[in-house]
């Protein structure tokens, strides 16, 4: 039976200036993945999960424990309070940061985290785009409203073809982005994205993930639930909302808006554990989609 230091142990040493990102589902073993990495090629931890920035949101984001931090240094891990929101953008910023840093001690980056937007957004950086208008965003939500959301897909399809084949007719949110963008810079999406790719990524990256059946992947995420839960995870909640995070961002994620849920009586306590596990499965699918098209050398979980 391997181990996560022998699935390691089998990794090549990165050429000069290429990074390390440990991706792929939640409950997969991301964290035990990048501390083997980490001590096996001298490399620093850099978090890419959109709620373990954030400081007070411990045991239901799966932050590494203090054991595991002292196994390899650890970034961008509490340092965000949790009503101040943060962008893939600002994050990318810092996240650079940290890189030149550890580089600058001649160690290694190791990017880990399931936030594969934030990945892509510290690799590859992001177009740069006006920020939302509510008035011209106001106005498609009033065309769909009365004419369907065909007629703003078709609105998109005269002004931009090439991102119309791309996004589905009923996605608003994206069709209206794209028109949104472009009568604010007289510039196509299409356009912006083709010169995003054609200056290339900013970083060389290896991309590793711990692959599991379904079955298998399904288990450990329901075992997880059950020792979060007996660990503490109502009573982390109750903390949180006594802070005045009740309705901060993170709070909005897989499991913690469960958990709020059952507190505020909107889910029955004995399905609560169940309710976390199928939302984690549907969001392990989106990952997953995320992923699809990635280059990532994807290992067999141990045994």
């Amino acid at each position: 039976m391997s181990s996560v230091a022998s699935l390691a142990d089998a990794v090549a040493a990165p050429e000069p200036g290429t990074l390390l990102a440990v991706v792929g589902p939640t409950a997969s073993g991301k964290t035990e993945l990048a501390i083997a990495l980490a001590r096996r090629f001298q490399g620093e931890i850099l978090n890419v999960d959109s709620v373990q920035i954030y400081r007070h949101f411990d045991l239901g984001s799966g932050k590494p424990s203090i054991a595991e931090r002292a196994q390899a240094p650890h970034h961008l891990l509490d340092f965000a309070d949790p009503l101040d929101p943060l962008n893939a953008g600002a994050f990318a910023a810092l996240a650079q940061e940290k890189i030149d840093e550890i580089r600058g001690r001649g160690r290694l980056p190791i990017l880990c985290g399931g936030t594969y937007l934030w990945v892509k957004a510290t690799l590859e950086g992001l177009i740069e785009v006006p920020p939302a208008s509510p008035a011209i965003r106001q106005r498609h939500q009033d065309l769909v409203a009365s004419e369907g959301a065909a007629a703003l897909h078709a609105e998109l399809a005269r002004t931009d073809p090439a991102m119309a084949t791309q996004i589905h007719p009923n996605n608003v949110v994206r069709t209206s982005r794209a028109l949104e963008v472009f009568e604010l810079t007289g510039e196509r999406m299409s356009d912006l994205f083709a010169r995003h790719q054609a200056a290339g990524p900013r970083h060389r990256c290896q991309l590793l993930g711990l692959r599991w059946p379904r079955e298998l992947l399904a288990a450990r995420i329901a075992a997880r639930t059950d020792r979060w839960l007996q660990l503490g995870w109502r009573q982390e909640v109750l903390r949180l909302r006594g802070l005045g995070y009740g309705t901060s961002r993170p709070m909005g994620s897989v499991g913690y808006q469960q958990v709020q849920d059952a507190i505020e009586g909107r889910l029955p306590e004995r399905g609560l554990a169940e309710a976390i596990n199928q939302a984690t499965r549907v969001f392990v699918r989106r990952q997953m989609t995320w992923l699809r098209d990635e280059p990532v050398r994807w290992l067999d979980g141990p045994g």
